[in-house]
């Protein structure tokens, strides 16, 4: 198919799909189709490899937290409503220098805060809309998931704090990648919790996953939390070393069996390991006991980061100012707290007074910093059951971390993790109505882990039940994550990709 003929049928779909509500802002159709044909007529020419590179031409939806100069960023927050940005975020002039086209920017949970998309300044996102069943589409990034899964774009960028990208494309039966943290720029995105934002990957198939990234996995001298080039250069020597045989060791981890998880999800799972069993793959069951503890320590951490980075919008530094009708007599202290109070949804604020809470001299010994170590236990339990080496730490644990690891969590070393991505299937809107804040967070249980240690993770969907005979099953697609050690991320792709081809 021409880049035109596929960009044709996008468009379409963004029009007949417009009830779904995943896109805030759309490119002006004449320019974007003079880019297009830019784009076809430059094909089969020799060029510079990046302006001849597999995404030229291809439409690609963008979060709307991810700054564009020629589109608003409003992070589907009304306290930046009127905001477009001067500049690209670094991973944009990466899509565009490599040919690609920003499709639209796409709806959110304000600032990246939910797991369903329903937290918008612009209302909330569904994947599906009709009379019986309204399903949610995951959040924080379910525009983009909507924008892929229904044929809006051919790709999709979102970000990833706590499973914001994974969680949504389980719901919607795509593929979604969160790199190692560092590895893809952050330069230009409005921030959630800086050391947990990473930039993700919504495609059809891991094959487009793995194209998108190579385009933007390189270091930005302008985000310092981007992987410096000698590290990336230690981590492809590591690789490089590690003698792996076609037969991985695959870890299954014992306490993603929760009692929350629904039938069909525990039916999918298992399914995936049997199939891999057959293809020669062995089966370890792993221990990773601090699991139980990181949904709490990341929602003490994520909000406490939340509150601090928020703290800038206040209608004089960042964001829309108040303009109600007794706002020229207010002092500059109440105009802040009215500006913030109208500019922010509930579910932002509830996240800013949590943080600041837990940031507070009465609070933070006994909330944050006890988070911060539950954090890092949480990273010791992933190296101890990797059989790479974190390439960031020594090689080694150290021996306070060994006498307090049980010996019943000591056991084989794998190559990486099989668990679902989400207890549930997605929910409807009946059922959310029904869920109280601390419920919806719930959601969040089997990414958030990958997230707290910067591991690769992707979700890659699969069919719940292959036979005919059960027709209650039959068609579900549920999310299945591959999770590796840090750095790991070519292997993260590669198991998503038999997992992909097993489970349709």
């Amino acid at each position: 198919m021409s880049l035109l003929r596929e960009a044709q049928e996008f468009i379409a779909n963004q029009a007949a799909r417009r009830s779904l509500n995943a896109f805030v802002s759309l490119a002006e159709r004449p320019a974007l189709f003079q880019t297009i044909k830019d784009a076809e007529a430059k094909r089969g020419r020799e060029l510079t490899n990046n302006a001849s590179g597999p995404i030229n031409g291809k439409l690609i939806a963008v979060k709307d937290n991810i700054c564009t100069s020629d589109l608003p960023t409003t992070a589907a927050s009304g306290i930046l409503k009127s905001f477009t940005s001067p500049y690209d975020a670094t991973v944009i002039r990466q899509l565009r220098d490599a040919g690609g086209i920003v499709a639209g920017k796409t709806n959110l949970d304000e600032f990246g805060m939910g797991s369903h998309s329903i937290h918008s300044f612009f209302g909330p996102v569904w994947q599906s809309r009709n009379n019986s069943r309204v399903l949610t589409a995951g959040g924080s990034s379910g525009g983009s998931a909507v924008a892929v899964a229904t044929k809006q774009s051919w790709a999709a960028l979102g970000t990833d704090t706590g499973g914001s990208v994974r969680l949504p494309a389980a719901y919607t039966g795509i593929v979604g990648y969160k790199p190692s943290y560092g590895l893809v720029s952050r330069w230009g995105v409005i921030a959630y919790a800086n050391s947990l934002d990473t930039i993700g990957i919504f495609a059809r198939d891991s094959r487009s996953a793995q194209t998108l990234f190579n385009a933007i996995n390189s270091h930005d001298p302008k985000d310092p939390t981007s992987l410096l080039p000698s590290t990336r250069t230690q981590i492809a020597e590591l690789l490089s070393r590690t003698n792996r045989k076609t037969a991985l060791r695959i870890g299954v981890p014992l306490e993603y069996n929760i009692n929350e998880l629904q039938p069909v999800v525990r039916q999918a799972w298992v399914r995936t390991v049997h199939l891999l069993t057959q293809l020669g793959h062995t089966i370890y069951t792993v221990s990773l006991p601090t699991t139980k503890h990181a949904l709490s320590a990341y929602y003490v951490l994520a909000p406490a980061e939340a509150s601090s980075n928020l703290a800038k919008y206040d209608g004089v530094r960042f964001g829309s100012r108040y303009a109600g009708p007794d706002a020229s007599s207010e002092t500059d202290s109440v105009l802040f707290s009215k500006t913030r109070r109208q500019g922010f949804g509930s579910e932002v604020k509830r996240r800013i007074l949590l943080g600041a809470y837990t940031l507070s001299a009465e609070a933070i010994d006994n909330y944050f910093i006890q988070a911060q170590k539950v954090r890092r236990l949480v990273q010791r339990d992933f190296n101890r059951v990797f059989s790479l080496p974190n390439p960031l730490l020594d090689s080694k644990p150290s021996s306070a971390h060994q006498s307090t690891v049980p010996d019943a969590a000591k056991g084989a070393k794998v190559d990486v993790l099989i668990c679902p991505t989400a207890p549930t299937l997605p929910p409807t809107l009946e059922f959310l109505d029904k869920q109280t804040p601390v419920d919806a967070y719930m959601n969040d249980v089997f990414t958030v882990p990958a997230s707290l240690a910067g591991l690769p993770a992707v979700s890659v969907p699969v069919r719940s039940s292959p036979s005919w005979a059960d027709k209650a099953l039959d068609g579900e697609m549920v999310g299945i994550q591959v999770i590796a050690q840090y750095g790991d991320d070519d292997l993260v792709l590669k198991v998503a990709k038999i997992v992909e081809e097993l489970g349709q």
